[in-house]
């Protein structure tokens, strides 16, 4: 029996965003099967099957949750441990190097919904920002394209236990301690993003900017 073709929403609220050649990919895979739009505003999302919030930075509305049948997201932490924002980041920063992933139901009340998947992501402790988004925007894809594949013969559990949340990181998040050494700051340099909020310092008065690259191993 031929699958059926689902209609299917991507959204990604934030045209600058590292998730951007991700969700790319996911459309060019998607739309072999299925009919896909990509919009950067939710305000523009129309009545479907699937709406896929990529690292979207908005919490949505419910009259647009209500257009799909399901609204989908992958959210780098174990739920209902780690709501909230940046949760990746942060468990980096608490020295952790398998970070669990959860594919959910979006609801109204922030990373509330049912759980469909649960997985995790494996580091090495040397990865820089780079690094790491390219694992947790390939275990993304993989997750999303998992559901889509499986559909409609999809069962979800509610989230149990106590939640935990992490607040919005800002680029004050990303000083570093003049006193401190390097090695005990290292996992504060690998989060930082060179462009959007680089690693910094102050000393003698002045503030000074870190950017930090992995040298080529052939070098």
């Amino acid at each position: 029996m031929k699958p059926k073709k689902l209609k299917i929403t991507l959204i990604t609220d934030n045209p600058k965003s590292w998730i951007i050649p991700f969700a790319a990919r996911l459309r060019a895979t998607l739309q072999k099967q299925h009919s896909v739009r990509w919009v950067f505003d939710p305000g523009k999302v129309r009545a479907g099957d699937l709406a896929v919030f990529l690292s979207c930075e908005t919490i949505v509305k419910s009259n647009i949750l209500r257009l799909s049948k399901h609204n989908l997201v992958v959210h780098p932490s174990r739920l209902p441990k780690g709501r909230g924002w940046s949760p990746l980041a942060w468990q980096i920063l608490e020295g952790k190097n398998k970070i669990p992933v959860t594919m959910f139901e979006a609801a109204e009340s922030v990373d509330s919904g049912e759980i469909y998947f649960q997985d995790q992501i494996i580091f090495e402790g040397h990865e820089l920002v780079d690094e790491l988004r390219q694992k947790q925007g390939g275990k993304a894809l993989e997750l999303v394209e998992k559901f889509v594949q499986r559909y409609p013969k999809i069962k979800s559990r509610p989230q149990a236990g106590q939640p935990s949340y992490y607040r919005r990181r800002t680029a004050l998040d990303s000083e570093l301690q003049i006193d401190k050494s390097l090695k005990a700051q290292f996992n504060l340099l690998r989060v930082a993003d060179n462009e959007r909020y680089p690693a910094f310092f102050y000393y003698c008065g002045h503030k000074y900017v870190l950017k930090i690259y992995k040298a080529s191993n052939e070098n």
